[in-house]
């Protein structure tokens, strides 16, 4: 029990010790609070008295960062200024002695102008962008007057030895003849040599690769001061009479149909063979040379560009072409086909060029013009074609061909034809101008062969002017043999093919049996035994041994042997001026003769000559062995002349 109550003495006592530390906590709480609470009041104060010096600390740095950047404001614009006042003093001095700078200067000028423009607060922007206006005006206008002196100063007529030189080694004229220096030259199928403007022609250098740098760069500020019409046309005045001259250096005519008319054949085919190699020059060298000028200039801006380069090159493509149309437009005639053919050749070959040099909208009428010069060559030569076959057929020469050999008509039109055949791959291209592929061939095939029946045409009419029908079939013989012959040898056989050749062999030897006909007819019928039985008249019969003559008069047999001897003597005398050029032919025809003659005059020497040689000069009537024939038919066909010895 007594523990029990000291126990709770002892929570008594430690529970009023608790209550007073309590107290005193709260007693130190409550003096912490105060204190805080009196910080509190005093930073109040001093935050309230502090506030006017903070207001005026903020003002001050405000007023700081104002007046930098009035200073950076201000030296920004006095650079501008000082900028403007040193382009000022370049653009005075001229570009003439240092255009880089003078370039920098007017750069400098337009940076000035976007400057103040942006800045119109600067109350003296606009006073400033007038006065930078007006010299940029003045700067331009210098630069004009420079890129037109400078353009001038190396821009100089092109002389011919330089554009020679940029032509591949076999192309190179001849020096011999300094009038006409291509004279020498193969205008057919030079370009299929394979020489091309990587693999032959050279580039021609028309202004110094240092120059165009600085001819771009006023270009371009000309450009960008809105001068582009005033940049074109000073580039197009320079640069044009410079090609035409180059042109005419190289011996460039600017001609008119009249002209053409006028001239003689032999001038007129040479200035065409000059002409294909002028036009090659022009477009592979001289063209091609402008236009790498013209893209180092322009770059950049290429609908000037291609303007500034068809300007320049309209005049002397149209002197070029003046001659080209005269020729096309001039009257037709046979031999012009084969230059006209060549001219279409070389507008060909150009082609690709002309696309590729030409290019672009601006050229549109040049590339225009020298297609339809390409096309008005190719009509012109189809209707030569037409007008030959026309004109072979017609012809109505009065050349008396007396010896029956081949016509100047045949050799003509045969060597033109096989001429013809040099040119295959052009017809062939020409004809597709105006046919669909599929039919080259075969409208080439039929033009030929359309020629060939109008030349056989013609010469079955000039046949008929012989009177004697064997000269008549002589005459057509050699002429067809002549024709077969030659498309036998040339490439016209693969044209007409072998039906042609073996139908017109088996004319010419029709022509042959009838020439044998009609020629030798009539002396083979004095040989022949109809008609000698005796008639009681003239002789008496004198019966031959073995019955040779049997019945025979021998006044009958005389009277054959003289008409015998005087027919064939006629025939010697007019067959012996007879010409068959060919070897051949002529051996052939000669041995035909003799197979059928020399048979029948031994039969007849055999069964009738004792009769004669029994009687009174018998040498009178049988003047010739068969051995003196066959020695007499070898004179046959040699085209001898009247007076002209028997061999």
């Amino acid at each position: 029990m007594i523990v029990a109550v000291s126990g709770m003495d002892s929570l008594g006592e430690r529970a009023a010790k608790m209550r007073e530390a309590l107290q005193k906590s709260q007693t130190i709480t409550d003096n912490v609070v105060t204190i805080l609470g009196s910080f509190d009041s005093r930073l109040s104060v001093l935050e309230t008295a502090m506030r006017p010096t903070q207001i005026r600390t903020h003002a001050i740095r405000k007023a700081h960062e104002n007046i930098d950047k009035t200073l950076k404001a201000a030296e920004v614009i006095l650079t501008q200024f000082d900028a403007s006042r040193q382009a000022e003093a370049k653009i005075l001095k001229g570009p003439h002695e240092d255009l880089e700078s003078y370039l920098e200067a007017i750069n400098q000028l337009r940076s000035n102008i976007r400057f103040f423009s942006g800045n119109k607060g600067f109350k003296s922007s606009d006073a400033v962008i007038n006065n930078a206006n007006t010299l940029l005006a003045k700067a331009i206008s210098k630069l004009e007057d420079e890129f037109k002196q400078l353009l001038a100063l190396y821009s100089k007529p092109v002389e011919t030895d330089r554009l020679f030189e940029c032509l591949p080694e076999s192309m190179r004229p001849s020096s011999e003849s300094p009038g006409n220096p291509f004279s020498g030259k193969n205008n057919h199928h030079e370009h299929q040599n394979g020489t091309s403007e990587t693999g032959g022609f050279k580039h021609l250098t028309l202004i110094p690769p240092r120059i165009l740098p600085l001819l771009h760069d006023l270009a371009l500020q000309m450009v960008q001061a809105g001068n582009q019409q005033q940049l074109l046309k000073i580039y197009r005045d320079t640069r044009s009479s410079v090609l035409e001259e180059s042109l005419r250096k190289l011996g460039v005519e600017k001609l008119s149909k009249e002209d053409v008319q006028r001239m003689q054949w032999e001038v007129l085919e040479a200035k065409i063979g000059n002409w294909i190699h002028f036009m090659r020059i022009a477009v592979k060298i001289l063209f091609v040379g402008e236009r790498r000028v013209c893209d180092q200039i322009f770059e950049g801006f290429d609908t000037l560009l291609d303007q500034c380069f068809a300007e320049c090159t309209t005049s002397s493509v149209s002197m070029l072409l003046s001659f080209g149309d005269a020729i096309a437009r001039s009257k037709r005639s046979p031999e012009k086909l084969f230059v006209l053919l060549d001219m279409y050749e070389i507008m060909r070959e150009l082609h690709s060029e002309v696309e590729g040099v030409f290019g672009g909208k601006a050229c549109n009428e040049i590339r225009e013009s020298m297609f339809g010069l390409t096309k008005r060559l190719a009509q012109t030569a189809q209707e030569t074609f037409g007008d030959f076959e026309e004109a072979v057929e017609k012809d109505a020469t009065k050349t008396a061909v007396l010896d029956g050999t081949v016509h100047p008509l045949t050799s003509y039109v045969i060597n033109y034809v096989k001429f013809l055949f040099d040119y295959q791959t052009t017809l062939k291209q020409l004809f597709q101008e105006f046919e669909s592929s599929g039919e080259r061939n075969s409208q080439l095939a039929n033009v030929t062969m359309r020629i060939m029946q109008a030349l056989q045409t013609n010469l079955d009419g000039k046949s008929k002017q012989y009177r004697d029908p064997a000269l008549t079939h002589l005459f057509l013989m050699n002429n067809i043999h002549y024709m077969v012959r030659s498309v036998r040898r040339s490439e016209a056989k693969d044209l007409l093919g072998d039906d042609w050749v073996q139908r017109h062999r088996r004319v010419v030897q029709q022509h042959a049996n009838q020439y044998k006909r009609t020629g030798w007819s009539k002396i083979l019928q004095c040989l022949s035994t109809q008609g000698l039985t005796s008639s009681g008249g003239g002789g008496s019969a004198v019966p031959g041994e073995g019955g040779s003559g049997s019945g025979a008069s021998r006044g009958l047999i005389k009277d054959r042997f003289k008409t015998f001897n005087v027919q064939f003597e006629e025939l010697h005398q007019k067959q012996s001026q007879w010409t068959v050029p060919d070897t051949e032919l002529r051996e052939s025809l000669r041995l035909a003769v003799a197979e059928v003659l020399l048979p029948a005059y031994r039969s007849f020497i055999k069964r009738f000559g004792p009769l004669v040689e029994s009687g009174k000069n018998p040498q009178k009537y049988i003047r010739y062995t068969a051995e003196d024939l066959e020695r007499m038919l070898g004179e046959f066909f040699e085209g001898k002349t009247l007076n002209e010895p028997r061999r």
